[in-house]
């Protein structure tokens, strides 16, 4: 049997695999006996036998696992899932160890971070560096969306275990020590084990609120500081002058739980108050500890160093403000201001909390306190005696004020239509072309007099989420709310739409502005080519161009992964992706625009996932222009930010991708590339259309043949599975669409129109052209790594055996789809000149093959529950809740979801 190799550098990585696999196996063991546990060793070695070995022992698996007990499948399943989880915390620890074993190194930097990407500047002065990193601003938005609701304590428990195995990177530990934290481990493992994985009920706004406040609150807050410190090293150990400096703040975080009304029907105006409340009560209660630190820190005495006239003055002022709380301070600390100027800001900020006099009125006045306490210490020789204790909680501040994340709004631009036709009682609004309703719209918007509001539960209910803008506006501040977000923009109406709307609702300053930003989403392909018409018009629109003046000419567009690569396939909406980015920017610097994109990235690479740093680097030049905004969603959360070393990572990894991209753009892809492309986007949207959309039998084979049934019951975080009525694939949204061809491990979204596109290419223009654009192109040679990497989690032999689910004339769909696939993995080992798929990637190739034998039993597993499942007619819920850990099981193992 053919051993999983290890290099020397991941050989801890082995060990610690061995030693948490044997850990799992003791609590299979102890809590449901022995038997069972020989049970998932037996699948486990023969699923490892049909890997490595014998590809004819599937009949012995499936001989295993066939009409097993529900109950026992879904421990099995279970089973599994614990082992991934362990494994997928070893590998993080891993990751964590080697980015140990770069930064002791210290001459060597770990690529594309901040040190790496520094000494690749250092040609540059660092007035240009730093003229540069000042435009640098980065949105990390997470929307939610989680495929299963992980409850809070299993993340917590989660955390708990991975600190307990970081600590094990200290070889200093003793024996005992050792055994204690493999103890912890144990005992939260089991813990686990006992805890029912995942809520019946479907998840409420402020379930979503609370899985995604815990990477903002647990992890985010903590490695902000030290992502800052990283950067100020890595810029003086390029820049040797590099002292003192003042570094701008660079990163922001934003959150769409209870704003996104488009991904979850339970949003309106009330859930958008009460994020906005959320938000603001737990980053207070961050602050209050750690302000309560800093006061038994700065203990600095009167008697013993001076004090800045402006401190004591500030301290006078809290003490008249809050004579009650003044009274309190212990006598022994009152020759210590530092101490009870903190103590009465603790004050100030609690009554925040409970919204009572004497509170803090935003986090300005905040700010103010923290900055006249360090100016004090710089002027009294306090360096080194709490400025860098000071320094983190101000640093915190920039990041997240009084707001913690910006709350985003978002719905559907037909919601928008609807409504206005209501107002304006015209039963023929939907019907009108969409210059005729800008045109109706931009009227309304400059006129002096507006429509009655009619008495109407679908126009309240909108007017009150505007409202609600407003109120969030006055009370948490502008930096509490993003722009408002229309999904599916058709045309420029649909952003008058929103004004008009805001209008409507008196969501406007004193000088007629509207204090809103609008962000058409470009979705589809066709939307994406429309794109640049929409702008033509909103920029010459006479209404639009007094907004954006009110606006500082600045504009946000949000282009989106998801459907445009459902609309045409992968190959046709990276490039539409690309060709509209780089027209938008034209448009926006013909009209003195400033123009920043959103990207609507999900979390598998048919969706716009995988790296980060090629997706930066290889933009349309002038299109970054040291803005990134971008969406963090579902399970990717726990993968980026699961815990603080890899969060601070990813940070880096964008923020040094951002400033490169701005200081060394990539040159213009040559014309002949540009051109080879094209061809290739019509042919890929040709080849998958075909089948998609034009094909008689491939909704029947992708409704039988996929658990799409079984994920349209699950709710995807709390959305529907479709946003409009209807059995075809036009209706299905992206997450549900790209999850189900996970399950049955077939990448058809990502990789179907892939190889007749590349086959095309290489007839007319030759490998060598296409091997060219590989190395030589950013855009292209990540596009063709994302694709090996789909393909490498792609398994058509386990696929197989869902074609038994699916009536014998859709058959011929499987034949297609696996010519298409094999032919795609031809020609990208082909052009990058490799024998086996990711070979230049051999961690992630090793990640892959140490889950297969575990992954493999579920899906196989799976099949058989879905046929017992579908002949019940689907009534038998004990089926389906086994079902629903299948997928779990397997989203967890390959680590794709939707």
């Amino acid at each position: 049997m053919r051993k999983i190799q290890f290099p020397k550098k991941d050989k801890a990585l082995r060990d610690d695999v061995r030693v948490l696999g044997t850990l799992v196996g003791e609590m299979l063991a102890e809590q449901q006996g022995e038997g069972f546990l020989q049970l998932v060793e037996s699948v486990r070695r023969t699923a490892i036998k049909r890997r490595e070995v014998d590809a004819d022992a599937s009949s012995e698996l499936i001989a295993l696992l066939n009409n097993m007990d529900v109950d026992e499948a879904g421990r099995l399943v279970r089973a599994f899932t614990t082992y991934f989880q362990v494994v997928n915390l070893a590998e993080k620890v891993h990751r964590i160890r080697r980015r140990r074993d770069y930064l002791r190194r210290g001459m060597r930097a770990q690529p594309a971070g901040l040190l790496a990407v520094m000494r690749e500047l250092d040609n540059f002065p660092l007035a240009k560096v730093m003229q540069e990193l000042n435009r640098v601003t980065i949105f990390f938005f997470m929307i939610g969306l989680p495929t299963f609701a992980t409850r809070r304590t299993l993340l917590e428990k989660q955390q708990m275990i991975l600190r307990r195995l970081v600590d094990r990177l200290d070889t200093s530990r003793t024996p005992d020590e050792e055994h204690a934290a493999l103890a912890r481990v144990r005992a939260a493992v089991t813990s686990n084990w006992q805890t029912e994985m995942y809520p019946d009920q479907k998840l409420s706004v402020r379930n979503e609120m609370e899985h995604v406040l815990f990477y903002l609150t647990d992890v985010l807050y903590r490695i902000v500081p030290p992502f800052y410190e990283s950067l100020r090293s890595s810029i003086e150990s390029s820049w040797p002058d590099a002292q003192n400096l003042s570094l701008p703040t660079l990163l922001h975080f934003g959150s769409w739980v209870g704003g996104d009304m488009d991904g979850n029907p339970n949003v309106d105006g009330v859930t958008i108050r009460r994020s906005l409340e959320y938000h603001r009560r737990e980053i207070i209660k961050k602050y209050l500890p750690e302000m309560r630190s800093l006061s038994r820190f700065l203990s600095q005495s009167l008697s013993e160093i001076e004090f800045s006239e402006a401190v004591l003055g500030r301290l006078k002022e809290y003490i008249q403000l809050l004579p009650d709380e003044a009274e309190k301070i212990d006598q022994r600390v009152r020759n210590m201001p530092y101490r009870c100027l903190l103590q009465l800001m603790m004050t100030r900020m609690q009554r925040v909390l409970e919204n009572s006099p004497g509170a803090y009125n935003n986090s300005q006045e905040f700010r103010a306190d923290l900055n006249l306490i360090r100016e004090s210490m710089e002027m009294n020789k306090g360096e080194h005696a709490g400025i860098f204790q000071l320094n983190r909680l101000q640093i915190r501040e920039k990041t997240f004020g009084f707001h913690l994340a910006t709350l985003d709004i978002r719905q559907d631009s037909l919601v928008h239509r609807q409504v206005i036709g209501q107002i304006l009682e015209d039963a023929d609004w939907l019907e009108k072309s969409a210059e005729a309703r800008a045109d109706r719209l931009t009227a309304l918007l400059q006129a002096d007099q507006l429509p009655d509001l009619p008495e109407d539960d679908a126009v309240g209910k909108t007017i009150e989420v505007f409202r609600s803008i407003r109120w969030g506006q006055k009370h948490f501040g502008r930096r509490a709310l993003g722009p408002y977000i229309i999904s599916m923009t058709q045309g420029a109406d649909d952003v008058l739409s929103v004004l008009f709307l805001a209008r409507m609702a008196g969501l406007v300053e004193a000088d007629g502005s509207i204090p809103l930003d609008v962000a058409p989403l470009l979705e589809t392909v066709g939307d994406l080519k429309q794109g640049e018409a929409i702008l033509q018009r909103l920029f010459n629109d006479p209404a639009y161009k007094v907004h954006l003046a009110s606006r500082n000419q600045r504009q946000i567009v949000m282009v989106g992964y998801s459907d445009s690569n459902k609309d045409g396939g992968l190959i046709s909406a990276r490039w539409a992706l690309a060709t509209a980015q780089a027209q938008l920017s034209q448009v926006a610097r013909q009209h003195d625009v400033d123009l920043g994109f959103f990207h609507g990235r999900g979390g598998t690479v048919s969706r716009g996932g995988g790296n980060i740093v090629g997706g930066i680097l290889g933009a349309p030049p002038g299109t970054v222009n040291g803005f990134l905004r971008v969406t963090e969603q579902g399970e990717t959360i726990n993968q980026k930010y699961g815990n603080r070393t890899l969060a601070e990572r990813n940070l880096e990894l964008a923020t040094a991708a951002t400033l490169k991209t701005s200081l060394k753009p990539a040159p213009a892809p040559e014309k002949l590339w540009q051109e080879v492309m094209t061809g290739m986007a019509e042919n890929s949207k040709k080849t998958y259309q075909k089948l998609v959309y034009g094909h008689p039998q491939f909704i029947d084979y992708f409704r039988h043949a996929t658990p799409i049934e079984v994920i349209e019951r699950m709710g995807i975080g709390s959305r529907p599975a479709s946003r409009r009525s209807g059995q075809g694939v036009e209706n299905l949204r992206a997450i549900p669409w790209v999850f189900s061809w996970a399950q049955c491990r077939i990448s058809l979204p990502a990789a179907y129109g892939m190889g007749t596109a590349l086959n095309a290419a290489k007839e007319m223009y030759g490998m060598e052209t296409l091997q060219a654009m590989a190395n030589d192109w950013l855009f292209f040679g990540s596009m063709l790594s994302d694709v090996e990497m789909a393909l490498a989690k792609s398994d058509l032999d386990i696929a197989k055996h869902y074609c038994e689910l699916a009536p014998e004339p859709s058959l011929v769909v499987f034949d297609l789809i696996t010519d298409e696939l094999q032919l795609a993995q031809s020609m990208i080992l082909s052009i990058k000149q490799q024998d086996d798929l990711l070979d230049h990637e051999p961690t992630l190739q090793r990640s892959i093959r140490l889950r297969n034998p575990y992954v493999d039993p579920m899906s196989l597993l799976q099949v058989d529950l879905l046929k017992r499942w579908r002949a019940t007619q689907r009534q038998d819920d004990n089926l389906l809740e086994a079902l629903l850990v299948t997928v779990n099981g397997i989203a967890r193992g390959i680590q794709n979801t939707g």
